[in-house]
């Protein structure tokens, strides 16, 4: 890149393609206009040779106005200790954070993904592959009939936390996510839920197939954080029961307008 007053990072790795916490990364708003990112897979020998990187994967951040300052980033691999370390040395946040608003009409994959970055991402047509479908793990969909609001996404990220903790001694993995059937209507038919919120474990794996919980016969079992514990517990404990979906296909999604971009 020719824009010698941007710092640059560069992620050196052995992959082909950047993780998503490069994505995410590059999408951060701080670092939109500031910060270049670039992306160096080991067979690019050239560049590597020419950056003397040596293990991968590596950080490295070009700065100055003749690219003279190298630095190499030295702490763990995760979100917040690079933003950390990228906020730090590319001295952004100069009050030209509300100038990008509105201003770029590019839209990047990061703008138009936001679920890569969020804890508790929302499930729809343009999310589901990423989000549940074409990962690995079982997918914990909290059933709304509307918006979530923050207190639940606080709820489902501590639930989430509290189970992942528990599924990494055994290999497990779950993914949250919420569901809006107040939009998503054929799912609405699918989950059938008696009430709601509710939740469903879905098993996006080999054969489609779901189990939701129980809210009892009086519809006295409600969709809180008791509720979800209880239908985890089952499911990790081998005591759900899934249902198949009906012809292996999942319903279709809503058409959703393109302006209205959930955020």
């Amino acid at each position: 890149t020719s824009d010698p007053t941007k710092p640059k990072v560069l992620l050196f790795s052995n992959k082909k393609t950047p993780p998503t916490i490069w994505k995410a990364l590059s999408s951060e708003t701080v670092f939109k206009r500031t910060v270049k990112f670039g992306f160096v897979s080991e067979d690019d020998t050239d560049i590597v040779q020419k950056f003397k990187v040596k293990k991968f994967p590596t950080v490295l951040m070009q700065r100055g106005s003749k690219a003279e300052i190298k630095e190499t980033y030295s702490g763990d691999m995760k979100f917040t200790a690079l933003k950390d370390w990228v906020n730090l040395h590319s001295e952004s946040g100069m009050g030209d954070k509300v100038a990008g608003a509105g201003g770029g009409k590019e839209e990047s994959i990061e703008e138009a993904k936001p679920w890569l970055v969020q804890e508790v991402p929302e499930l729809t047509a343009k999310s589901q592959g990423d989000v549940c479908f074409k990962g690995e793990g079982l997918c914990v969909i909290y059933l709304k009939d509307g918006d979530v609001s923050q207190a639940e996404t606080d709820m489902l990220t501590g639930l989430s936390k509290k189970f992942t903790s528990q599924l990494s001694d055994r290999g497990a993995k779950m993914k949250w996510m919420w569901m809006n059937l107040a939009i998503e209507t054929e799912y609405k038919s699918l989950f059938e839920p008696t009430v709601l919120p509710s939740a469903v474990v879905f098993n996006p794996h080999k054969r489609l197939r779901f189990t939701k919980l129980d809210h009892g016969e009086d519809n006295e079992v409600k969709g809180d954080e008791q509720g979800l514990t209880n239908l985890l517990d089952k499911v990790l404990g081998g005591d759900a029961r899934f249902k198949m979906v009906p012809g292996q296909k999942l319903p279709g999604w809503a058409k959703r307008d393109a302006k209205k971009t959930e955020l």
